[in-house]
């Protein structure tokens, strides 16, 4: 009897051992797939991350040059101030000198720079966008110092724009990365751009940066030019023209002016009023709206300064609307003549005013005593309502609406600019009313972008 249960009891603990071995190894096998196949690509990058460091280097944006090659925006050589304290963490009199003249000759906190010098790593960046003349101080420190490391200059790039806010609705401008926000700059941006380097280094087993004999360098690519149609002397002209016609006519709210060559629809000049100094965008250019954003409460000044900066920094030529008045007349009659409506000599006759339809009230002429009998000829120079009321009646509003699909003003022009609106007209499927075609007729009631206008005048000039 004692013998048997000695035997059940070997047997039990036998048992109980193998489920053990069993349980401990399935375990073991489940981790082992765990970390090989499901989490073994993340293990494996988190401990690149950990054992190497990547520092990105800024690629050369392009330039971008007016149509006789002269540069409208360029990048000019900056750098990039980085401090290595791995190499003075030992001694401490280095420190405190590299501290002091660097806090000095950068305007850094020195208490603040005196942490970062504490820290054992072999780059720490403390300042960018460093001009040339601090660059040559920091060398001048080092030489007179005698200091072979600790400090690095490396070479970036800054956004420069000579002629300030010339084109600014235009050539718009870059962020403190160099990406484009605005304008050309925005639109071209993966163009403009490059392909960034790299600075891949290596870390101790502490986590701290090895020395650059352990730094791989990916060189940067820099980014392509941009060539465009605008004249930059055209576009001095057609600024300063600009900026009589606001003068002389009290316009309020901004002014624009588009110069396009027929032939190609290439834009010489592009003129929005006003603008602001690309060299410094967030700068509130209205003075009277600066003082406004400043006499805010606190909690208000940040939403009303970034919405005055989007108001100055809106491309009027291409993403306002307006109504284009008499300048549609041009429009009207090119539908009249291809239709084969009237001619030069066809007469109209007005009166000072013109009922359109039976009960429809009056649409008046500028002339209040009216133009009289008149050839279409003088009609159109004398800008007569009244006679292009007439031709709209005679043009009828289907066909109407297929010129008004045919010269591009129902979809966006696609011009090289971000934006860009589209026109608003009386319905989407372009019907159209007895009023409505009345007042169309002469470029009222509906709207289009500066854009759009212009390259339907090119058009009627072809």
């Amino acid at each position: 009897m004692a013998k048997g249960t000695t035997i059940r009891m070997w047997r039990r603990a036998l048992l109980v051992l193998t489920a053990l071995i069993v349980v401990g190894f399935g375990v073991i096998v489940f981790r082992l797939i765990q970390l090989q196949l499901v989490q073994g690509e993340t293990l494996q990058q988190m401990a690149v991350d950990q054992q190497l460091k990547d520092t990105k280097i800024s690629a050369q944006r392009g330039t971008i040059y007016d149509c006789n090659m002269k540069p409208l925006a360029q990048s000019a050589t900056v750098w990039k101030v980085v401090l290595e304290p791995s190499y003075f963490s030992k001694d401490e009199r280095l420190k405190e000198k590299i501290v002091s003249g660097l806090s000095e000759i950068l305007e850094i906190d020195k208490k603040e720079l005196m942490d970062k010098a504490s820290k054992r790593s072999f780059y720490i960046v403390i300042k960018r966008k460093v001009e040339s003349d601090i660059k040559d101080k920091i060398i001048a420190f080092q030489k007179e110092n005698n200091i072979k490391a600790g400090i690095r200059l490396i070479e970036d790039y800054k956004r420069y724009y000579p002629y300030g806010d010339f084109a600014s609705a235009v050539i718009g401008f870059t962020g403190t990365d160099s990406q484009g926000l605005s304008g050309i700059e925005n639109y071209y941006n993966d163009d403009l751009t490059g392909q960034a380097g790299r600075i891949v280094t290596a870390r101790n087993a502490v986590g701290t940066d090895m020395p650059f004999e352990y730094e791989k360098m990916i060189s940067a690519k820099n980014g392509n030019n941009l060539v465009l149609y605008m004249n930059e002397v055209i576009q001095h002209f057609l600024e300063k023209g600009l900026e009589e016609g606001i003068a002389n006519h009290k316009v309020m709210n901004r002014a624009v002016a588009i110069m396009m060559d027929v032939n190609t629809g290439g834009i010489l000049g592009m003129a929005v009023k006003g603008g602001y100094d690309l060299n410094k965008p967030f700068e509130i250019v209205d003075e009277q709206i600066r003082q406004q954003i400043e006499s805010l409460p606190d909690e208000e000044r940040s939403k009303a300064r970034a919405e005055a900066c989007e108001m100055q920094w809106r491309n009027k030529a291409v993403s306002d609307t307006y109504m284009p008045g008499s300048v549609w007349k041009m429009i009207t009659t090119s539908m009249a003549f291809e239709e084969n409506l009237i001619d030069e000599n066809t007469n109209f006759n007005c009166s000072g005013s013109f009922v359109p339809f039976n009960g429809a009230r009056p649409i008046r002429c500028h002339k209040h005593g009216g133009h009289g009998s008149q050839t279409f000829e003088r009609a159109f120079c004398n800008s007569c309502n009244p006679a292009f009321i007439q031709i709209g009646q005679l043009i009828g509003p289907e066909r109407f609406y297929k010129y008004y699909s045919s010269f591009g003003f129902t979809e966006k022009t696609g011009i090289d600019l971000p934006g860009e609106a589209n026109g608003i007209f009386f319905s989407k499927d372009g019907s159209m009313g007895p009023m409505d075609l009345a007042v169309a007729s002469f470029g009222q009631n509906f709207s289009i972008t500066p854009i759009q206008m212009i390259t339907a005048a090119a058009a009627v000039v072809n």
